[in-house]
């Protein structure tokens, strides 16, 4: 079972270049540009007072257009997120135990679903300008439905460059990661967006 999924929301004014530009259009176009990306990545756990809680996180993630993502937890655990298929796999390999849910099921847990080109943002999110930080422009997408998993998410670009990510959940925890050495417009193998349950491990398909 996953343990973390899915920084910062400082509100400044837009930097020069961006006054013509919606948050909708800066986002899209990032995401038109990112048929695939690479990235190293950690994670940490906020708590109400700002600071993190418990361990950071860390390894690596892997995006391809449309509908495919994966996340390699490597530090502290060991755990895999992988989507393809219209699935989601959350394989916690330490604890041998593989749970799938449904790619529209799965949007609270793993925020990066909003990146696969799978969910159409404009129709189911609000996109805010959440300004600029730290050379940072950020982007916040607002759940339209009440029954959403989580309350926002906010996206951190570094030009056209994915940097940041932060998801807020319906009870108020909040869970920030970063992105180092992203690398976009890679092949990425097929291969890394397969998924198939190691034999003797336990299974939960939820429907």
């Amino acid at each position: 079972m996953w343990r973390y999924a899915g920084i910062l929301w400082l509100a400044l004014i837009p930097g020069p270049g961006q006054a013509d530009t919606t948050p909708l259009e800066r986002l899209q176009r990032f995401l038109h540009r990112a048929d695939t990306l690479e990235a190293e990545f950690t994670q940490s756990r906020i708590g109400d007072n700002g600071q993190a809680t418990g361990q950071n996180a860390s390894g690596v993630f892997y995006l391809r257009r449309p509908g495919k993502f994966r996340w390699d937890y490597r530090k502290p655990y060991r755990q895999q997120i992988i989507a393809n298929g219209g699935k989601v796999w959350f394989y916690d390999l330490d604890l041998e135990q593989v749970t799938a849910k449904r790619l529209n099921q799965a949007v609270g847990s793993t925020p990066a679903l909003l990146l696969s080109g799978e969910i159409a943002l404009d129709k189911n999110f609000s996109v805010e300008q959440q300004g600029e930080s730290d050379g940072l422009y950020w982007i916040r997408l607002l759940p339209r439905s009440e029954e959403s998993g989580f309350r926002h998410v906010t996206l951190g670009l570094d030009g056209d460059t994915l940097a940041g990510m932060e998801l807020s959940d319906q009870f108020g925890q909040l869970t920030r990661i970063y992105f180092s050495h992203v690398i976009t417009g890679r092949h990425l193998s097929p291969d890394l967006f397969e998924f198939r349950p190691p034999p003797g491990v336990d299974v939960f398909e939820e429907h």
